[in-house]
């Protein structure tokens, strides 16, 4: 179940910890590539900056971006700029953020974001909070899988494999990580079910596209494949 105050709380000080670790940089390191290919770490806070923006849009019933053009034409703009403009712009764009997720509404309505995906309302904070947490990894500063929330971890873990649940490509998957937790996913696609266990660090990496599940244990069948994000 959503908590909202928590949920807005914890976004808080994922962009605290996000700008904290940033803030140590010099202009230099903002031209250093990202995790992610083709994205410099500008690349990366620029993205967070306008997604920021696009969520507080979704929230008070606008379109999330303008076009898909619009929006990877705006990263571009923005990755160059200088560390100042960079962190000053992701906080307040961020503040935006949480000032829209603030305003008093119906948090069960369904809302619409990036290419025709609907959910509700009261679960765009915690997307933002994904964006924040998986993005503060793909900057490649130290801050790791490992260092997430536990509470993030499982949750965000529960969130993807809802997100594959009967997925035409991905075959019946039980996932257990090493303290006994449980999710499962898959099941739509032929083939013998698979059984995934490792540290929940490692299932959130595989299932994120972050890491390609080598240190998983996979019993029942191969690792299976997942569709891109």
């Amino acid at each position: 179940m959503n908590d909202h105050a928590h949920d807005l709380g914890a976004v808080r000080e994922a962009t605290e910890r996000l700008l904290s670790a940033a803030g140590t940089w010099d202009d230099a390191a903002v031209t250093e590539p990202s995790r992610l290919p083709g994205w410099s770490r500008g690349h990366v806070l620029a993205h967070l900056s306008r997604n920021a923006d696009a969520l507080a849009n979704v929230l008070r019933g606008l379109p999330m971006y303008a076009s898909s053009e619009t929006r990877d034409r705006d990263i571009e703009r923005d990755a160059p700029r200088p560390l100042a403009e960079q962190l000053a712009d992701l906080r307040d764009s961020g503040d935006r953020f949480l000032a829209a997720a603030a305003e008093p509404g119906d948090r069960s309505r369904t809302v619409t974001l990036r290419n025709g995906v609907t959910d509700s309302a009261s679960r765009v904070p915690f997307r933002r909070r994904i964006e924040l947490e998986l993005h503060h990894v793909d900057l490649g500063v130290g801050y790791e899988l490992e260092d997430l929330p536990d509470e993030f971890v499982t949750r965000e873990i529960a969130f993807l494999t809802d997100r594959f649940a009967g997925h035409p490509d991905v075959a019946a998957t039980a996932l257990t990580d090493e303290d006994g937790r449980d999710w499962s996913t898959g099941g739509g696609a032929e083939g013998a079910p698979a059984a995934v266990r490792g540290p929940a660090a490692e299932l959130l990496g595989w299932l994120s596209g972050r890491r390609d599940g080598s240190a998983l244990t996979v019993t029942a069948g191969p690792l299976p494949a997942l569709p891109p994000l």
